[in-house]
């Protein structure tokens, strides 16, 4: 059993130690020192083992023919992860595919993925990748240079409603335009197969999170064959949300440790089968079933009744029971954010700064804290963590201060305010553990200061995301955890495009934001870049407040007694092929 304290200790230690190579250092891997690039030695394989649909979880000849049974806290979406912009998604696409990059274990690090060593140039703007031989995708073919680039073309050639920041949430936000859009720049300018296993990469201006992004699982390597059999782009809106291509829904082919088996939507099932021509450590378990089992309570009790090995996110009123019943309770850090999310674009009272102050004043996040997030959760000043440079420590979470509250919105002339808020359904979150307990208690706190509160609750994968991402909720909950070690990831993913699901276009601050993110995002000097990022924090807090940061919550994952070899991730990125089970 893991004590819970040691293991939070512990990942706080990692998270730290990976966040501490910030700045042009984050660029650099390996044994490079001060040089632009990195190399490695092999690295193990990434994957994991699940099962059948059977309900013994136990039934493997040995560890190696095992059958690893998950449960997740809500169903993926698809599985193309270029398409992709939530956890569920990415925990089973993950397993999947790789990246040019990836991430020391356990640590939110990069290191060398799929391209076995890297080095930038001087100015940062081309890059160049040596490609790993002998790795093969899941359809027999091989990967090399080419079919990288073909990868970085199929991501900037996307078109028509493929383009929308709903269906590629995070080329939208990182690298910006595509080929055909004349009035947005793009970060990607290129990339040339130089030879059979080297890829040229350039970019058009110089970028902090460069070349460190490329380990985020969006941007994760595709077999080109497979994509061109199975239409891999042809996505088409449909209502208030899109229609995805077969690819993408049944034939998702990676290079990961793990293929796709199938998807039983019905019983929210998705099997995966170790590769056994994997190029490096074979998976520890011969399958993996991640089943969708949205209710926390009924993910317990399918881990107690053996019927699955480990489940996300237990809620922390839990924790010591499952430790004192044997169980392997893992805290991650908290490296993440919960944020109640506003769009004056269906309510124009939003528009308000004062409005927008007076709905932050309201809530008593002190309270929210104590009783519905677990120990070592803290309110929210700003929207990143203390970890990451450019947190602004001068600053404080909102007071709670309901007669400030009310003088605010009558002042603004909205003493009578009435908002529609948008709950999150069937899932549950690292940074939102109990998301009814917590939308409640935001709610009751609004109502105490005359507010008049629609709830609107929605299934998270049945329109929650995709009607937040496109500005169709005025408030809604909603959180993220970073994805690698930069303050870009957090307030330059929600803010630097102005059609985001804050809408922030709608504000007269739109410019002066983007502008503000795009030039430390730019700025080579780290010291500068970490001096620019914490005024931009203050501007956000106290003059434009587009969203309320709430809380960071440190998450959990919890698995049986004979469960080895799993590594937590402070990204809540696990790779479940080092798991084995003990018969």
């Amino acid at each position: 059993m893991i004590n819970r304290k040691v293991a939070t200790v512990a990942g706080m230690a990692a998270l730290a130690l990976a966040l501490s190579s910030c700045a042009e250092s984050q660029r650099d891997s390996g044994d490079t020192g001060d040089s632009p690039g990195g190399t490695a030695d092999e690295a193990d394989g990434t994957g994991a083992a699940g099962g059948d649909d059977g309900d013994d979880v136990g039934t493997g000849a040995g560890a190696s023919d095992a059958t690893f049974i998950f449960g997740a806290a809500g169903e993926p979406k698809l599985f193309d992860p270029f398409y992709a912009s939530d956890g569920e998604t990415f925990r089973i696409t993950r397993q999947i595919y790789e990246q040019l990059l990836d991430f020391e274990p356990g640590t939110a690090d990069t290191i060398p993925g799929l391209a076995e060593s890297y080095e930038g140039s001087e100015d940062g703007l081309t890059w160049t990748f040596q490609i790993r031989d002998g790795v093969k995708f899941h359809d027999g073919t091989d990967l090399d240079a080419e079919a990288v680039c073909a990868n970085f073309d199929r991501w900037y050639n996307q078109e028509g409603d493929a383009q929308n920041s709903a269906v590629t949430y995070y080329w939208n936000n990182n690298f910006g335009g595509f080929a055909d859009q004349t009035d947005r720049e793009s970060l990607f300018e290129s990339c040339e197969a130089t030879d059979d296993m080297t890829a040229e990469v350039k970019i058009t201006r110089y970028t902090s999170k460069f070349p460190d992004i490329l380990a985020h699982g969006a941007y994760a390597i595709q077999s080109p064959t497979a994509m061109e059999e199975y239409d891999a782009n042809n996505v088409t809106a449909a209502g208030e949300g899109f229609t995805y291509p077969e690819y993408g829904r049944e034939h998702p082919t990676g290079t990961g440790a793990f293929q796709f088996g199938n998807y039983d939507q019905a019983n929210g099932t998705v099997t995966l089968e170790r590769f056994d021509d994997y190029w490096g450590e074979q998976a520890g378990v011969a399958q993996m079933v991640v089943r969708s089992i949205p209710d926390e309570a009924t993910r317990r009790q399918e881990l107690e009744a053996g019927s699955i090995h480990g489940y996300d996110l237990p809620n922390p009123v839990d924790w010591n029971t499952l430790e004192a019943d044997g169980y392997q309770v893992e805290v991650r850090p908290a490296f993440n954010i919960l944020y109640v999310g506003l769009n004056a674009t269906t309510n124009e009272a939003l528009e308000d700064v004062n409005v927008r102050k007076a709905l932050s004043h309201a809530i008593n996040r002190d309270q929210l804290v104590t009783s519905q997030l677990p120990e070592g959760a803290e309110a929210a000043s700003q929207f990143f963590p203390d970890t990451l440079p450019g947190y602004n420590e001068t600053l404080e979470p909102y007071s709670y201060d309901p007669d400030l509250a009310k003088q605010l919105l009558e002042e603004a002339g909205h003493a009578d305010l009435e908002i529609e808020f948008w709950q999150p359904t069937e899932v549950t979150r690292p940074y939102m553990p109990d998301p009814a307990s917590i939308f409640d208690a935001i709610r009751s706190d609004w109502e105490a200061v005359g507010i008049t509160v629609t709830p609107k609750p929605m299934p998270w994968t049945g329109g929650y995301l995709d009607g937040t991402e496109q500005g169709q909720a005025p408030a809604y909950l909603l959180g993220w955890t970073g994805d690698y070690s930069s303050p870009d990831n957090f307030i330059g993913t929600f803010f630097t495009q102005q059609d985001n699901a804050f809408d922030t276009g709608n504000y007269d601050f739109a410019d002066e934001l983007t502008a503000d993110l795009t030039e430390a995002d730019s700025e080579p000097d780290a010291d500068k870049r970490e001096e620019m990022y914490k005024e931009i924090n203050k501007r956000l807090a106290e003059d434009w407040l587009p969203g309320l940061p709430i809380s960071h919550s440190p998450p959990a994952i919890v698995v049986a007694p004979n469960v080895q070899g799993l590594i937590t991730s402070p990204l809540a990125a696990e790779d479940f092929s080092t798991v084995t089970i003990d018969e």
